[in-house]
Formats: structure tokens, C-alpha cells, sequence
């Protein structure tokens, strides 16, 4: 009997490690990681605003969407807030909306920052940071530019210039 267990331990141990190789390869390597990506589906959600009013994306259907994720610890967030206000006022007659969703910052800074700056589009609160995630964030500010009809016409990673949102939102509402 002890003969036989060397080869079996041996196999069994092949076993695990290509296994394991195997589930290691395809994290690493997998070509899909659920990200949202241009072209695809916005991912719904459904997210209070400072209000306790509940707003889900799929509620929007049928009006471009601009979807920007931000807090009051970044500066280029901070900046282009008030760009966003502009923008949401220049257009929001024309079947547009922007949905700003604060990433999980306490009532009373939002609240401040939200009064300091005049803003009166919906001012969203993830508080546990699951659409973040669902979002696939990795750097503040992240804004996406949604169609219609629920497929994302672009998303942009870092600071936007007031011309770079105009310009994003004119193509958008043209979609």
C-alpha cells in the first residue's frame, strides 16, 4: 500500500496545480471584465438624491443621459461641476438629463458643496459604493455619455473642459 501513495499524491498535487494554473490564467487573462464599455448597456441603478426622492436609470430611457461620478475631495470634480450646471440648463428642454453621483461622502458636505455651487440637477448619493463598482471606477472624475437608448456613446476619465462636455453633449443629443 505505501508503494502506490507516492504516485497518487504525485497526480493528485498535477491536478491542483493545473487547476489552479488554469483558474489563475483565466483572472488574469480574461478578455471580459464586466466593465462597462462603449457601445454596450449602461448598467441600471437606483440611487436616492439628497431629497430621499429615488431615481433609476432605466427611468430615462428615451433621453440622453450624462452620468458623471464625482466628490468634493477632487479637484477637476469640483471644477467641472459648474459645467455640468451650464450644460444641464443649456439643454435640459431638449430630452436631457445629468445624473451626478456622489461617491459616498457624508449628508452635510454634500449638502454644503451642492449649496455653495447652486446645482440643481439630480445630485445622486451611492453610499456604499456599489455602482461605483458595477461602474468599474478607477480614477474621480469618471463620466459617462448615454444615448437614448441606453448604450454608452462615451465615457471619459478625468477632468472634462466646459467644451468637452458641450461638444460630447451635442453628439449625444443627436444620437
Amino acid at each position: 500500500m505505501g508503494k502506490n501513495r507516492k504516485p497518487i499524491q504525485i497526480v493528485i498535487l498535477l491536478g491542483v496545480l493545473l487547476l489552479g494554473g488554469y483558474a489563475i490564467g483565466k483572472t488574469l487573462f480574461a478578455s471580459d471584465d464586466g466593465r462597462p464599455e462603449v457601445g454596450g448597456a449602461a448598467p441600471n441603478f437606483t440611487l436616492l438624491d439628497l431629497d430621499g426622492q429615488s431615481h433609476q436609470l432605466a427611468d430615462y430611457q428615451g433621453k440622453a443621459v450624462v452620468i458623471n461620478f464625482w466628490g468634493s475631495f477632487c479637484p477637476p470634480c469640483v471644477t467641472e461641476m459648474p459645467e455640468f450646471q451650464r450644460m444641464y440648463d443649456k439643454y435640459k428642454d431638449k430630452s436631457f438629463e445629468v445624473l451626478a453621483i456622489n461617491l459616498s461622502e457624508d449628508d452635510l458636505t454634500v449638502n454644503n458643496f451642492v449649496k455653495e455651487r447652486s446645482l440643481n440637477y439630480p445630485i445622486l448619493r451611492d453610499a456604499n459604493r456599489v455602482i461605483e463598482r458595477r461602474y468599474g471606477l478607477s480614477q474621480y472624475p469618471t463620466t459617462f455619455f448615454v444615448k437614448p437608448d441606453g448604450t454608452i456613446m462615451d465615457i471619459f476619465v478625468g477632468g472634462m473642459s466646459e467644451q468637452d462636455i458641450d461638444s460630447r453633449v451635442e453628439q449625444l443629443l443627436q444620437s
